[in-house]
């Protein structure tokens, strides 16, 4: 018997708001532009990411307002704890399972503090059973996707025929900032969106699309990448490098490093599904990756439906993936907090 773990149900959800990426580029001048003279260079960035619309846990409105703390946190709990039901529930009625056949649940978030943690705030409303193995995980940022479906897959191999429930959850719209005038602030508030998705696994009982492998890669001397700065009033996004660089010179290696201790060569994946940072990260991870100019193209479709919603993102991609049909073997791989690439690969029997 395999007992790898397979893809049972994958799910994807957004928050109710919607905003045209122009509309958040008119928000963004009426907060920033009278007091930070480079605001008209840098909003160009808006019209450069490819974005069409993105979609918040809040109306438009209420990021015009300043906020602390105590506010975004309230309104991280109150809308990750409603987007995690509805992409949970989503995914368990695609697996054609009860919350109470959940054995344990993964929760991926980067963007708010709770504890308890998200899913035992709503494990009562979802009916999770009072066993249930509980992973919550921070930190990952925008590797978190395929770093967590690498966790929640080898916790589905560890206790075979039992379903493991991943939820990775990202309201990044709630840490706009309205006293940070740099152009990290100004590339975040035209990138990020909320969003949420949900996997169902399960080891041991066949499946066509199963976790065959995975890699990480952590990059010494790289804190400044990518993260979080935490103050008084909340997190504030860290760009310190140019990222699409550092993909195009260093990522093809880091995929080659992690592939090379898989069974199968490089050659042998026959398709990569990306976590899409943005247009100029997705152009690199092309020329990185050595593929023809256009080859991400479920990536680029997804960043101009909902920008980058950190964590999420690369699983929204691979329901579009799968939707159109994965080839035998395709490399799910993203860059996050570290700095780090990860990756997974799947197997898909037709």
């Amino acid at each position: 018997m395999d007992h790898t773990a397979a893809l049972v149900a994958l799910a994807t959800s957004v928050p109710p708001h919607q905003f045209q990426q122009k509309q958040i580029l008119d928000v963004a001048r009426g907060m920033m532009a009278d007091r930070y003279p480079e605001f008209d260079t840098l909003s160009s960035l808006f019209a450069n990411t490819g974005i069409r619309h993105r979609y918040g846990v809040k109306p438009i409105e209420w990021y015009q307002e300043r906020r602390g703390w105590p506010e975004r946190t309230q309104a991280f709990l109150e809308g990750a704890e409603t987007l995690f039901v509805d992409v949970a529930r989503k995914a368990l009625g695609r697996a054609d399972l009860s919350a109470g056949e959940i054995g344990t649940v993964v929760t991926i978030c980067s963007t708010g503090i709770a504890t308890p943690t998200l899913e035992a705030r709503i494990a009562g409303q979802m009916g999770f059973r009072s066993d249930i193995s509980r992973v919550p995980v921070f930190g990952l940022g925008c590797a978190g996707g395929v770093s967590g479906l690498s966790i929640a897959a080898r916790l589905a191999q560890s206790r075979p025929g039992t379903n493991v429930l991943l939820v990775a959850l990202e309201l990044c719209t709630l840490a706009v900032r309205h006293d940070e005038l740099t152009k990290a602030n100004v590339v975040a508030a035209s990138l990020f969106g909320d969003g949420a998705a949900a996997v169902v696994l399960r080891a041991g009982d066949g499946g066509v699309t199963r976790v065959e492998a995975s890699g990480e890669k952590l990059w010494p001397g790289t804190l400044d990448i990518m993260g979080w700065s935490v103050d008084p009033e909340g997190f504030g996004v860290i760009f310190q490098r140019t990222i699409p660089d550092f993909v195009q010179e260093h990522m093809g290696q880091a995929v080659a490093e992690m592939v090379g201790k898989m069974e199968f060569p490089l050659a042998g994946i026959d398709r990569f599904v990306c976590h899409p940072g943005g247009a100029k990260v997705i152009a690199a991870l092309e020329r990185a990756l050595a593929l023809d100019q256009g080859a991400l193209d479920h990536e680029r479709d997804v960043i101009t439906d909902y920008g980058n919603m950190s964590a999420p993102t690369v699983l929204f991609v691979l329901e579009r993936a799968l939707a159109r049909g994965l080839p035998p073997r395709s490399l799910l791989t993203a860059l996050g907090p570290g700095f780090t690439a990860s990756c997974v690969a799947l197997r898909h029997a037709a």
